[in-house]
């Protein structure tokens, strides 16, 4: 599975190495990624997602049936993981 939050779709991002030297080389910024387990009460299950911080405030601000609607709607979300089935 990619380095990608499953709600906002955030990806790691490439920029230049400061140096003092000549030679040019790119480095990757990860993204801050962690697993969180939620309960989805609509569906009466627990659920793990892939988030990142800013994923884990748009569940906060939207609420978590919202956000797993926003984010498959968007395509972010391929596949939710059911923990106890």
């Amino acid at each position: 599975m990619a380095k990608m939050c499953q709600i906002t779709g955030k990806t790691a991002m490439t920029g230049n190495n400061v140096s003092h030297s000549k030679r040019r080389t790119k480095r990757k910024f990860n993204v801050n990624l962690f697993n969180k387990k939620f309960f989805w009460p609509e569906q009466q299950a627990w659920i793990s997602l892939t988030l990142s911080a800013k994923g884990l405030r748009t569940i906060n601000k939207l609420g978590l049936n919202a956000a797993i609607r926003q984010a498959s709607e968007k395509g972010y979300l391929k596949e939710i993981k059911v923990l106890g089935a």
